[in-house]
């Protein structure tokens, strides 16, 4: 079975692993909704008309993406750009191209930079900067909040009852949700806050059942959905009610996603071309522009310009890089593990 998988992963990047007429064929994996690959796809088509002597073979992973990045490092076969995040980066960064002095970094967010950095290098070139913040219902709420709240405002908030069959806030038993009250409050208090949150303040999932906590939001029966920028543009194109968009109460991992080159790729000139395009301001302009991202150029950031948008750039300005380690998913897994199941 695995032999398989690997045979069926191999082909696209087979096919693309030689040269016609001169034209030299670099492979770029990512993950992506439709939206995202269509936004994708047309960066390429730029890319190659401005670059004729390059082809970009896309590879699309759409579910199980490191799992099956993971296949491909082990079998010599990576692609030349991969598409990655701060997350996962410490277990690929000895495979990947140091970028130290590739780009000025100045155009960047300093927390996106440090975001794509281990041990002291710089291994991939940001394309976004994401924090969790709060979306909120502004028809149950019925008052202005302060942009600049702190934690003993959103404890207030979170003992009163905003309607008979809805919750004051969100709550998914993973503990990349529960970072922000970690990072707040410590890490004994944050958990045993954010815990004592089910049931009580917000659904567990027995009552989330087959909705989502995002339906549950956009119908109503949630105040405040703790989630990121990636539902913004769901919610602001179904949600039937006024919603706005707050910082977390207190200090925010950051988290940064972007651009790295495989150290064996054959053809590394053609791949940084490639990133350097995807990574320029126009192009990161382009991704804006969709409601994709919130972007890690800071020359590009005066696109988040209306109330609800300024907030993910207020975020930034709260937020602190998370120390990952090679063993993050694992010790992620094990952490769910103990405190939730």
């Amino acid at each position: 079975m695995l032999k398989k998988l690997l045979i069926l992963i191999l082909i696209p990047f087979l096919l693309c692993s030689c040269s016609r007429n001169n034209i030299e064929e670099i492979s770029f994996a990512s993950w992506g909704s439709a939206t995202e690959t269509k936004i994708l796809h047309s960066l390429i088509s730029e890319f190659e008309k401005n670059n004729p002597d390059i082809k970009v073979n896309f590879i699309h992973v759409p579910q199980n993406y490191f799992q099956k990045l993971h296949l491909l490092f082990a079998s010599n076969q990576a692609p030349d750009v991969v598409f990655i995040n701060n997350l996962y980066l410490p277990l690929y960064a000895k495979k990947l191209e140091p970028l130290d002095n590739f780009l000025d970094k100045n155009d960047f967010y300093p927390q996106s930079i440090q975001a794509m950095s281990y041990d002291s290098h710089l291994y991939a070139i940001p394309r976004d900067i994401s924090n969790l913040v709060f979306y909120y219902n502004k028809s149950l709420i019925k008052q202005n909040l302060n942009p600049d709240w702190n934690f003993s405002d959103f404890e207030k908030l979170l003992q009163k009852k905003y309607c008979k069959n809805c919750y004051a806030t969100s709550f998914e038993p993973d503990v990349f949700i529960a970072s922000p009250y970690i990072t707040t409050l410590g890490y004994e208090k944050g958990i045993n806050f954010y815990k004592n949150l089910e049931g009580r303040c917000a659904p567990n999932p027995a009552q989330v059942g087959s909705s989502t906590l995002a339906q549950m939001f956009i119908e109503g029966r949630i105040t405040f959905y703790l989630s990121g920028r990636w539902m913004y543009p769901k919610i602001s194109e179904t949600a039937k009610f006024p919603f706005g968009v707050i910082t977390f109460p207190g200090i925010v991992p950051a988290d940064s996603s972007g651009w790295a080159i495989s150290k064996d790729s054959k053809h590394k000139d053609s791949a940084k071309k490639f990133i350097t395009f995807l990574a320029s301001k126009k192009s990161i302009e382009f991704m804006t522009k969709s409601g994709l991202i919130v972007p890690a150029r800071i020359d590009a950031s005066y696109l988040l310009n209306n109330d609800n948008e300024k907030m993910f750039l207020k975020a930034i300005q709260k937020s602190e890089p998370q120390v990952i380690s090679k063993d993050y998913k694992k010790n992620r897994d094990k952490l769910n593990k103990e405190l939730f199941h």
